[in-house]
């Protein structure tokens, strides 16, 4: 199957957030941003790194070493919702030794509750 990704989702997922949070976004450089000018006009720009340079996005590949544990190489990934957001609940309230072992979902927290605070 096919896919050709509009960019809405993302625009769609990033739209709630505070301003200071859709400052830009930083992807790789594969086939699933092929509507990132829909993304750079509806929400944020949109930048990519140099092909073959993963220090680039360190972030990045530390999520797909995590992602791996939930969908290995070369498996199909399903498209159900609920188990798509099952997995990245379970990614989100893993504690990171980067963010002194606070949780993504707490970091995130944290940067949503900082902008409401100083509106």
């Amino acid at each position: 199957m096919t896919h050709s990704p509009s960019g809405a989702g993302v625009i769609v997922a990033t739209s709630g957030l505070p301003e200071h949070m859709r400052a830009s976004l930083t992807w790789d450089c594969g086939a699933e941003m092929a509507a990132h000018t829909t993304v750079t006009k509806g929400s944020m720009p949109v930048y990519f790194t140099h092909p073959h340079s993963p220090w680039e996005r360190g972030s990045n590949e530390n999520a797909n070493r995590i992602l791996r544990e939930y969908f290995p190489k070369g498996a199909d990934i399903t498209a159900d919702p609920k188990y798509l957001a099952m997995v990245a609940c379970d990614i989100n309230d893993r504690p990171r030794k980067i963010h002194n072992w606070k949780k993504p979902s707490e970091i995130f927290a944290e940067l949503v509750e900082s902008d409401a605070s100083t509106a």
